[in-house]
């Protein structure tokens, strides 16, 4: 039972093959990490989960809550988030810095709490990254059939949707005319999501050439979307209604908790950033400077934007799958809507290009370590990118984009997240104990206190989700107890070498 909780020495988690021309290539600074941040952060979640978050939501019945709206208080969900966030980065600097490698909360959690423990975290940031990314290239493709719209470009609907989405959809949805207007074979209606498919086929292929040029692509997408949200919040604060603003807190502070814990999807990126230490320069220094500074300058970005939305129309008609957007409209600034739309292609394809990047890297770190095939490990010769584990999951996102359904997701992603977080701000503490001499770069201040209440924060905004979000997470980490058991365990090059 104790070799489950064996613990990899962190000497052994440093890479040592940067340079001999065999591993990834140190090309990131800390502005590279801070757009990689922004590039990851800000997306499908202000552009899509903030409606629900201000308005809440109600069950097909019209009648019964599902979940309560924070309102105008939306902003005070994005600054708890914020603070909340902002302790977990503190934990995830202070192991970033003394472990740059590509694993993230995987790697941290394997030098400090055990290798059962480490598959565990490792299993749950496929929640995170690979299954977040149908969801968000399936938001990606709403947006991008709206843009096309604009300019009288009309994609049918059977190729748009996918299979799943218009089968789960209520039965008064406009979706279900789909089934009808689809060709069948089979008796099967074709609905296939195309343009979710082609996003993520691209984004696959950019990664596959190279981080550099993946970072240069992501830099510029960070800067449209910046430019957007500031036109947004420059035209919509010169038509803010205070009206709007009362009343402040409809719901309470349960509205706070849950608006919280739904638009918890918007903050999910910031952790990307540990899974670029092998290609960073000087990670020990970088890598803390980029978590913090990336995910300060989000936060207030979300705020400003949350305060903006709430204020020009009152919250409940930002319930929409474009809440920004429907924000504009309701105001009477329509001739703006295309200028939304095209933020939110860039925000969404910049999300998809981070999360592909910061998977692709943790099951190439898990590889390594033998708990999953080795060929995941397998680096490029020319382009120093791990090509295989990059287009395996390119080809599951891609596949579940295709005939998926964003709901399923989202908050699936978001108690995965979470738990991840809380890990490893535990994990900080255990390190502090068993390894007090060990150098650390970057130390937490007041880390007992921070450690613990980030541990006990991220578990409070879990108790904001549906229950039927535990139940799912709970069967995913069977499933993943399973294969490991099964395959990862016998297969663990710590416990070969013991």
């Amino acid at each position: 039972m104790t070799s489950l909780f064996a613990r990899k020495p962190i000497a052994d988690l440093v890479p040592d093959d940067a340079d001999s021309g065999k591993g990834l290539r140190r090309t990131l600074g800390t502005v590279d990490l801070v757009a990689l941040s922004i590039g990851a952060v800000i997306g499908a979640g202000i552009f899509s989960s903030i409606g629900t978050a201000a308005a809440g939501q109600m069950a097909a019945d019209g009648v019964t809550v599902v979940r309560y709206g924070a309102g105008p208080a939306l902003v005070l969900s994005f600054l708890l988030l914020g603070a909340i966030c902002a302790l977990a980065a503190l934990c995830y600097a202070e192991l970033a810095s003394m472990i740059p490698q590509a694993g993230s909360a995987y790697a941290y959690t394997y030098a400090t709490l055990g290798e059962v423990i480490a598959w565990i975290i490792g299993w749950d940031l496929i929640l995170e990254y690979a299954v977040g990314n149908i969801a968000v290239a399936i938001s990606w493709s709403g947006y991008f059939v709206s843009l096309l719209s604009g300019f009288g470009i009309n994609v049918p609907g059977w190729l748009a949707h996918g299979y799943r989405e218009v089968i789960l959809a209520a039965p008064d949805s406009p979706l279900k005319a789909l089934i009808a207007d689809a060709p069948h074979i089979a008796g099967v209606p074709v609905l296939l999501n195309v343009p979710a498919f082609a996003i993520v086929a691209l984004i696959t292929w950019l990664l596959l050439i190279g981080v550099r040029e993946s970072m240069r692509v992501n830099k510029a997408m960070v800067l449209v979307k910046l430019i957007v949200l500031a036109v947004f919040v420059v035209i919509g604060v010169q038509h803010i209604n205070m009206d709007n603003y009362k009343p402040f807190a409809p719901n309470g502070f349960r509205g706070i908790h849950q608006g919280a814990a739904i638009v918890f999807f918007a903050y999910i990126g910031f952790d990307a950033i540990s899974t670029a230490s092998e290609e960073t320069k000087d990670p020990q220094r970088t890598m803390p400077r980029g978590i913090l500074l990336g995910l300060l300058v989000c936060t207030v970005i979300y705020i400003a934007v949350g305060a903006v939305a709430t204020g020009i129309v009152p919250y409940k008609q930002l319930l929409a799958n474009d809440p920004l957007a429907a924000a504009f409209n309701q105001a009477g600034l329509q001739k703006f809507t295309w200028f939304i739309a095209l933020g939110a292609v860039v925000a969404t394809s910049a999300v998809l290009l981070v999360f592909q990047y910061g998977q692709a890297r943790i099951f190439m770190a898990m590889a390594r370590d033998g708990l999953l095939p080795k060929w995941a490990s397998k680096i490029h010769p020319r382009f120093r990118t791990p090509y295989l584990t990059t287009l395996a999951i390119g080809s599951l996102v891609a596949l579940g984009g295709l005939v998926g359904d964003a709901g399923e997701t989202y908050d699936l992603t978001n108690i995965g997240t979470l738990f991840a977080f809380s890990l490893v701000a535990v994990g900080v503490l255990v390190l502090r104990v068993i390894e007090p001499d060990r150098p650390r770069p970057f130390r937490v201040p007041f880390v007992w206190p921070v450690a613990i209440l980030a541990a006990l924060a991220c578990v409070f905004v879990i108790t904001g989700l549906p229950w039927e979000a535990w139940v799912r997470f709970a069967v995913w980490l069977i499933v993943g107890l399973v294969i490991y058991f099964m395959y990862g365990r016998s297969r663990s090059r710590l416990r070969s070498a013991a």
